[in-house]
Protein backbone atom coordinates (compact mmCIF):
# COMPACT_ATOMS: atom_id res chain seq x y z
CA UNK A 1 0.00 0.00 0.00
CA UNK A 2 1.63 3.27 -1.35
CA UNK A 3 0.53 6.06 0.59
CA UNK A 4 1.13 9.69 -1.22
CA UNK A 5 1.88 12.58 0.85
CA UNK A 6 1.73 16.25 0.40
CA UNK A 7 5.51 17.73 0.59
CA UNK A 8 5.35 21.38 1.65
CA UNK A 9 8.27 22.45 -0.51
CA UNK A 10 8.43 26.03 1.03
CA UNK A 11 8.66 23.97 4.69
CA UNK A 12 12.11 22.53 2.51
CA UNK A 13 13.24 26.00 1.34
CA UNK A 14 12.86 27.15 5.05
CA UNK A 15 14.90 24.30 5.92
CA UNK A 16 17.28 24.89 3.83
CA UNK A 17 17.21 28.71 4.71
CA UNK A 18 17.73 27.99 7.70
CA UNK A 19 21.02 26.75 7.06
CA UNK A 20 21.88 29.36 4.39
CA UNK A 21 21.93 26.86 1.92
CA UNK A 22 24.99 25.45 2.88
CA UNK A 23 25.95 21.81 1.11
CA UNK A 24 27.79 21.14 4.75
CA UNK A 25 25.06 21.14 6.02
CA UNK A 26 23.15 18.32 4.02
CA UNK A 27 23.07 15.64 6.70
CA UNK A 28 21.05 18.57 9.48
CA UNK A 29 19.05 19.32 6.44
CA UNK A 30 18.00 15.82 6.13
CA UNK A 31 17.58 15.20 9.68
CA UNK A 32 15.25 17.97 9.65
CA UNK A 33 13.21 17.28 6.80
CA UNK A 34 12.81 13.83 8.39
CA UNK A 35 11.73 14.76 11.57
CA UNK A 36 8.63 16.15 9.62
CA UNK A 37 7.93 13.61 7.19
CA UNK A 38 9.41 10.41 9.45
CA UNK A 39 11.74 10.37 6.12
CA UNK A 40 13.04 12.28 3.03
CA UNK A 41 10.69 11.86 0.57
CA UNK A 42 12.20 11.09 -3.19
CA UNK A 43 10.80 14.45 -4.65
CA UNK A 44 12.44 16.34 -2.26
CA UNK A 45 16.60 15.16 -3.56
CA UNK A 46 16.07 17.66 -6.67
CA UNK A 47 15.56 20.10 -4.78
CA UNK A 48 18.25 19.47 -2.08
CA UNK A 49 20.76 19.00 -5.32
CA UNK A 50 20.08 21.99 -6.91
CA UNK A 51 19.39 24.50 -3.66
CA UNK A 52 22.84 22.91 -1.94
CA UNK A 53 24.72 22.40 -4.99
CA UNK A 54 25.67 19.09 -4.08
CA UNK A 55 25.54 15.32 -6.03
CA UNK A 56 22.83 13.36 -5.79
CA UNK A 57 25.23 10.69 -5.47
CA UNK A 58 26.18 12.54 -2.25
CA UNK A 59 22.68 12.64 -1.09
CA UNK A 60 22.16 9.21 -1.42
CA UNK A 61 25.43 8.34 0.02
CA UNK A 62 24.15 9.86 2.97
CA UNK A 63 20.57 9.25 3.26
CA UNK A 64 21.85 5.04 3.08
CA UNK A 65 24.86 5.81 5.47
CA UNK A 66 22.86 6.76 8.60
CA UNK A 67 20.12 4.88 10.13
CA UNK A 68 18.16 8.06 11.03
CA UNK A 69 18.07 8.92 7.17
CA UNK A 70 15.16 6.87 4.89
CA UNK A 71 14.41 7.20 1.71
CA UNK A 72 11.31 5.04 2.17
CA UNK A 73 8.45 5.91 4.22
CA UNK A 74 8.62 4.97 8.04
CA UNK A 75 6.12 4.61 10.66
CA UNK A 76 5.24 7.60 12.96
CA UNK A 77 6.88 5.30 15.85
CA UNK A 78 10.10 4.05 14.97
CA UNK A 79 10.91 0.88 16.93
CA UNK A 80 14.36 -0.08 17.52
CA UNK A 81 15.61 -3.20 19.19
CA UNK A 82 18.87 -3.52 20.14
CA UNK A 83 21.02 -6.61 19.31
CA UNK A 84 24.19 -5.93 20.70
CA UNK A 85 25.73 -8.84 22.39
CA UNK A 86 24.37 -8.05 26.05
CA UNK A 87 21.14 -8.04 24.93
CA UNK A 88 21.54 -10.56 22.25
CA UNK A 89 22.09 -12.72 25.38
CA UNK A 90 19.31 -11.70 27.31
CA UNK A 91 16.94 -12.79 24.66
CA UNK A 92 16.77 -9.86 21.89
CA UNK A 93 15.34 -12.26 19.29
CA UNK A 94 12.42 -13.04 20.77
CA UNK A 95 11.65 -9.64 21.87
CA UNK A 96 12.14 -8.98 17.97
CA UNK A 97 10.45 -12.63 16.97
CA UNK A 98 7.24 -11.07 18.98
CA UNK A 99 7.39 -7.29 17.83
CA UNK A 100 7.48 -8.60 14.05
CA UNK A 101 4.31 -11.20 14.56
CA UNK A 102 2.39 -8.32 16.66
CA UNK A 103 3.52 -5.51 14.12
CA UNK A 104 2.93 -7.99 10.95
CA UNK A 105 6.04 -6.97 9.43
CA UNK A 106 9.43 -8.51 9.09
CA UNK A 107 12.74 -6.37 10.83
CA UNK A 108 13.07 -3.35 8.69
CA UNK A 109 9.67 -2.98 7.32
CA UNK A 110 6.73 -0.32 8.12
CA UNK A 111 3.46 -1.12 9.11
CA UNK A 112 0.99 -0.49 5.98
CA UNK A 113 -0.92 2.10 8.04
CA UNK A 114 2.78 3.75 8.79
CA UNK A 115 2.10 3.66 12.17
CA UNK A 116 5.64 1.30 12.99
CA UNK A 117 9.05 0.68 11.55
CA UNK A 118 10.67 -2.23 13.15
CA UNK A 119 14.63 -2.28 12.96
CA UNK A 120 17.56 -4.34 14.59
CA UNK A 121 20.12 -2.24 15.92
CA UNK A 122 23.36 -2.92 17.34
CA UNK A 123 23.50 -1.41 20.71
CA UNK A 124 21.93 1.58 22.04
CA UNK A 125 24.36 1.52 25.49
CA UNK A 126 22.09 0.23 27.76
CA UNK A 127 23.81 -3.05 28.10
CA UNK A 128 22.69 -3.02 31.95
CA UNK A 129 19.13 -3.36 31.10
CA UNK A 130 19.02 -5.65 28.42
CA UNK A 131 17.21 -6.63 26.11
CA UNK A 132 16.20 -3.16 25.07
CA UNK A 133 13.59 -1.41 22.74
CA UNK A 134 13.58 2.57 21.67
CA UNK A 135 10.30 3.63 20.30
CA UNK A 136 11.27 7.38 19.01
CA UNK A 137 13.73 8.57 21.32
CA UNK A 138 12.07 6.61 24.61
CA UNK A 139 14.14 3.90 25.95
CA UNK A 140 12.41 0.65 27.79
CA UNK A 141 14.77 -1.84 29.10
CA UNK A 142 14.24 -5.37 31.03
CA UNK A 143 11.80 -6.72 28.02
CA UNK A 144 10.56 -9.69 26.97
CA UNK A 145 8.31 -11.33 24.91
CA UNK A 146 4.86 -10.03 26.31
CA UNK A 147 6.47 -6.54 27.57
CA UNK A 148 7.32 -5.52 23.86
CA UNK A 149 3.74 -6.81 22.57
CA UNK A 150 2.42 -4.69 25.71
CA UNK A 151 4.34 -1.70 24.54
CA UNK A 152 3.52 -1.61 20.89
CA UNK A 153 -0.59 -1.92 22.40
CA UNK A 154 0.38 1.07 24.52
CA UNK A 155 1.65 3.29 21.58
CA UNK A 156 -1.74 1.58 19.40
CA UNK A 157 -3.88 2.98 22.19
CA UNK A 158 -1.63 6.39 22.56
CA UNK A 159 -2.04 7.34 18.99
CA UNK A 160 -5.95 6.31 18.86
CA UNK A 161 -6.54 8.63 21.59
CA UNK A 162 -4.64 11.10 20.18
CA UNK A 163 -6.88 10.47 16.73
CA UNK A 164 -9.72 10.69 18.79
CA UNK A 165 -9.27 13.78 19.93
Amino acid sequence: MEKTIDIDFKEIDAIINRYSGNPEALLMIMQDISDIYNYVPREVIPVLKERLGVKESLIYSVATFYKTISLEPRGRFIVNVCTGTACHVRGASRVMDALSEKLHVKEGETTDDLLFTLQAVRCVGCCASGPVVTVNQETYGGMDSSKAVKLIENYKELRNRVTAQ
